[in-house]
């Protein structure tokens, strides 16, 4: 497998605009880009060069970008790279199918600049796991430490199940990331407590109600599912 470019970022759409606004503003923050304009492009450069992140337009000549999506989610070469849909197509339907196929975010034009690179950041963060790698978060008031199951505020342990520890490390553990059920329950299956759709809802409403005014942080999104909020954007 090719090693993956953590630094290099493809950028897919066919207006020529959108491509060089897009890597204009990554390109400033010291990320590399490459550019591609069809699906079939896409796919190329995505196999060549693996970069860490694709920012994908869904309808592009050739393969549409759900395609694209869908392919490069299925191929073990690729399944690794995240992909942030950035498209006009807004309805909460295309939302969640993007989602569903693998995308690991979803941005509507006409979008803020400064939102998709904080965006692409969190993902980035993400994918090197600069943030809470050694099992260790803290955000303002929130302690989290993986290896001994803690969670404190202000320095007083809460008690959680091992279920709402989980959801909460891993939401925690991707920052601004949105995530559908399905990919929480993906995350926490193992545990003894049999988790479905519903009862993630159930979970994220017990954790809430425990971790007091913090558990503003865990955002409903709608017709999607749920994502944490650092602190410091509440």
């Amino acid at each position: 497998m090719t090693e993956r470019n953590n630094n290099l970022i493809l950028v897919v759409d066919d207006e020529e605009d959108i491509r060089e606004l897009v890597r204009y503003n990554l390109n400033k923050i010291g990320i590399e880009t490459s550019g591609a304009v069809t699906g079939e492009q896409a796919l190329e450069l995505a196999r060549e060069e693996h970069p860490a992140l694709i920012v994908l337009d869904l309808m592009l000549p050739g393969i549409d970008g759900l395609d694209v999506c869908r392919i490069l989610k299925n191929d073990a070469r690729t399944e690794d790279i995240c992909i942030i849909m950035l498209t006009a197509k807004g309805e909460e339907a295309d939302i969640v199918r993007g989602l569903e196929i693998g995308a690991d975010d979803y941005i509507t034009k006409p979008f803020s600049p400064s939102i998709l690179t904080a965006r692409v950041k969190a993902n980035i963060r993400r994918i090197t796991g600069s943030k809470g790698g050694d099992g260790v978060m803290e955000y303002g008031d929130l302690f989290i430490h993986k290896g001994r199951r803690e969670v404190l505020i202000t320095g007083t342990p809460v008690t959680l199940t091992n279920t709402e520890f989980q959801i909460l490390y891993f939401l925690a553990s991707n920052p601004n990331w949105v995530f559908t059920r399905s990919q929480i329950i993906e995350a926490v299956k193992g545990d003894n407590y049999p988790v479905t759709e519903r009862s993630v809802d159930f979970q994220i409403v017990g954790l809430r109600k425990k971790l007091g005014s913090i558990g503003d942080a865990i955002k409903t999104v709608r017709g999607v599912g749920y994502r944490f909020i650092e602190l410091s954007e509440n």
